[in-house]
């Protein structure tokens, strides 16, 4: 007697949409089924993973995370280079920290003139990110969409208080939208609705639904991003139906369990072990959700997740 094991049905499918341009240009979503369940659907593509970098030296990040990029923290280009060269990059993620108003504060000129830079000096997708102040990213971004027109870049985060400004730029110089909501799945929906009524393309659409680390709330993350893959896939809620990118590195690294030294406290043991771990848990996890692209910062965690990954997927 055959033993049939019992197979959920999907009517719905994931965007299969391209970010970047060249050669080294990835493909995303494209699922058919809930991640890694190729047995019931097809995952055509892994999840993507990007490394970020900062626009000035990240003075608050702890050693653990400094070492891997030691002598290139204060020059971006240098940087983004030695995360494709040094540790195969396929993704690269600028963030925008110098243009937070409570912070440096520096003007879009010069934040758009580093991007470009950057831009000019990688072959892979890049990703910049803002600092989620609408009235500055508003003006940033413009601004980064415009001189880097033909870059095919992937800007964010885009939220509801600015949706109209930073997508019109990106439509018309032809960028990808971050749609950035905070963990709700009915406001993840709206804003995909807004900036389609607006006008940007379903292939130039990704979601951010606002991730967090292993204990800082990674358990609400989770929840919503399952339930914007149910309702994509068994539901055929075609708002819903688009890859999730996921900004988990920063927001593992801020932790204060990262920063204690083992000198501090020995219970805690080797604080970049602990790191290290930390990120790649925390990341599995999302992929495990749903995640289609991730924006890590610790080679070794990113070599961990990808060392997974391959062995979820082999036959």
């Amino acid at each position: 007697m055959t033993l049939e094991i019992p197979k959920t049905p999907y009517s719905g499918k994931i965007k299969e949409i391209s970010l970047g341009k060249g050669s080294k240009s990835v493909k995303i979503g494209g699922e058919t089924a809930y991640p890694f369940y190729t047995f019931e659907g097809e995952m055509p593509n892994l999840p993507k993973i990007a490394m970020e970098i900062y626009d000035c030296p990240p003075d608050e990040w702890p050693e653990a995370a400094l070492e891997p990029f030691a002598g290139v923290t204060d020059d971006p280009v240098a940087w983004a280079k030695k995360c494709v060269d040094d540790y195969g990059a396929e993704m690269i993620c600028l963030q925008l920290l110098s243009t937070d108003p409570n912070g440096l504060d520096r003007g879009a000129d010069e934040a758009a003139a580093v991007a470009k830079e950057v831009a000019d000096a990688i072959d892979v997708p890049l990703i910049v990110w803002g600092t989620a102040n609408h009235e500055k990213d508003a003006d940033v971004l413009r601004q980064v969409a415009e001189i880097c027109q033909g870059k095919d870049l992937i800007i964010g985060p885009v939220e509801e208080g600015d949706y109209k400004k930073i997508g019109a730029s990106a439509i018309g110089y032809h960028h990808t939208v971050v749609a950035s909501t905070p963990i709700d799945i009915n406001l993840a929906k709206q804003l995909n609705i807004l900036l389609g009524n607006l006008g940007v393309p379903d292939d130039s659409l990704v979601m951010d639904p606002t991730v967090s680390g292993i204990g800082y709330g990674i358990e609400y993350a989770y929840s919503v991003m399952e339930r914007i893959r149910m309702a994509a896939l068994t539901q055929q809620d075609e708002k819903l139906q688009v890859p999730i990118i996921c900004n988990i590195g920063k927001e593992v690294w801020k932790a204060k369990e990262v920063k204690i030294s083992e000198a501090e406290d020995p219970k805690f043991g080797n604080a970049e072990k602990r790191g290290i771990l930390l990120e790649a848990m925390s990341a599995m996890v999302l992929i495990m959700a749903g995640g289609d692209v991730l924006i890590m910062r610790h080679p070794e965690a990113i070599r961990l997740v990808r060392e997974v990954m391959v062995e979820l997927t082999a036959s």
